[in-house]
């Protein structure tokens, strides 16, 4: 191959000095011979690939044909580089015109380079044949300079492809993201999530933070960074101005899988700017990422009522603050998860929870209060955190208790 500007050893039309044995032919009589075996070379060349690349034999007759196709081309435009040295570049672009669009699909870059190798050794075999002993030497110098420019189109196709493929890529994820963030969960959205590589893992969540400053576009490729290696699956988009993160992995959607998924997103956690980030429920697929994107984005906005929250800090954990923000989903929680099964567990529990509560947390005033035994109010508080998962001598856990308890004492009686 040539880069611009660089050509055969000598002129494309003018006359060789004669040789030993007579007059020799002039380089455009041995180019016309080599363009007239332009099929026959391409046939060797398609030959030698079935022989040398073990993958070749296994393509479509379609694919085979397409690479045949572009080694003809190739060799076509090969004749008038060497005779018109000046246009290298438009004529090497032009041989993958010829090729069907499919066909870099069919071919991954590393096959090409291959393909290009072994066209070119066996181009190499058949110019002896083709050409006199003083033109060969030229012959094959133009015909590696050539190739160099042929691989060189051919990586220019390919990061085209790339860009674009990227591109497509960018807008499904963005569009798959914008559905879960709306609640718009449709039988096409896991198709369309495959379309970008996600392969359905076992636990979903949703996490909702602050973007660092910069493009978009930065902030997403930054986000994919970091979980190569870690065996998670994204889907990422900055939304208005929040950064969402839809992340699959081993973690399932129980309480131990809780703490295994709070684990596995800290690799995450540099992809946000300053300021709190919340973690939704864990779903078990991506039809649930919705109603874990809803907690996320509610929690989200109540966040701010506590400025200590760790960072990460679930949507559960914020159960109170979005109850109090107005969130219904929360407070139907709370009443169903925390002052139902207290109900359930019987009055003496109820009454002595909220007792200990509405008296400031006091174990002496609870059972003056209820004339009890400090011990006995003790064990109650005990069963407490057995039925609920909630510990009412914590201060986060009480308040919590404590809003889930007015929530209940204020909903209506069920019929």
């Amino acid at each position: 191959m040539v880069g611009p500007g660089a050509g055969p050893a000598t002129g494309a039309t003018g006359a060789e000095p004669d040789g030993p044995d007579g007059p020799s032919e002039t380089t455009e009589a041995v180019v016309r011979r080599v363009e007239r075996a332009s099929g026959m070379l391409a046939g060797r060349a398609v030959a030698r690939m079935n022989e040398a690349l073990p993958w070749f034999a296994g393509m479509s007759p379609k694919h085979r044909s397409g690479i045949q196709l572009v080694v003809q081309a190739g060799i076509s435009s090969f004749v008038e580089w060497f005779r018109r040295p000046e246009h290298v570049r438009k004529l090497s672009n032009d041989v993958f015109r010829v090729a069907p669009r499919e066909l870099v699909r069919a071919v991954t870059f590393s096959r090409l380079v291959d393909l290009v190798r072994v066209a070119v050794e066996a181009i190499e075999v058949e110019i002896p044949a083709l050409v006199g002993p003083e033109h060969e030497q030229q012959i094959n110098l133009a015909v590696l300079r050539y190739s160099r420019d042929i691989a060189f189109a051919g990586a220019a196709v390919y990061a085209q492809v790339a860009e674009e493929r990227g591109a497509l890529d960018a807008r499904l994820e963005a569009a798959v993201i914008d559905h879960i963030v709306r609640g718009e969960v449709e039988r096409a959205l896991p198709s369309r999530a495959a379309a970008v590589g996600w392969r359905n893992p076992p636990g979903v969540t949703v996490l909702v933070g602050v973007p660092p400053e910069g493009p978009a576009e930065t902030v997403v490729d930054q986000v994919h960074r970091l979980v190569r290696g870690t065996g998670l699956e994204v889907l990422t988009g900055v939304h208005s101005d929040r950064l969402v993160i839809v992340v699959g992995g081993p973690f399932g959607p129980d309480r131990p899988g809780e703490t295994a998924m709070l684990t596995a997103i800290g690799a995450l956690l540099p992809a946000y700017g300053p300021g709190p980030i919340v973690v939704g429920p864990v779903a078990p697929d991506l039809a649930g990422a919705a109603a874990s994107a809803r907690a996320a984005l509610s929690a989200a906005d109540a966040v701010g009522a506590w400025p200590t929250a760790p960072r990460p800090v679930t949507a559960r954990a914020l159960l109170p603050e979005r109850a109090l923000a107005g969130d219904q989903e929360a407070r139907r929680t709370l009443v169903e998860t925390v002052y139902q099964p207290l109900a359930e567990a019987g009055t003496p529990l109820l009454d002595t929870v909220g007792a200990y509560l509405d008296l400031g947390a006091s174990l002496e005033a609870t059972a003056r209060a209820l004339y009890l035994h400090p011990n006995t109010v003790r064990y109650r508080l005990r069963k407490v955190a057995d039925v609920c998962s909630l510990d009412p001598t914590n201060h986060r856990d009480g308040f919590l208790l404590h809003v889930a308890l007015i929530l209940g004492r204020l909903a209506p009686a069920p019929r």
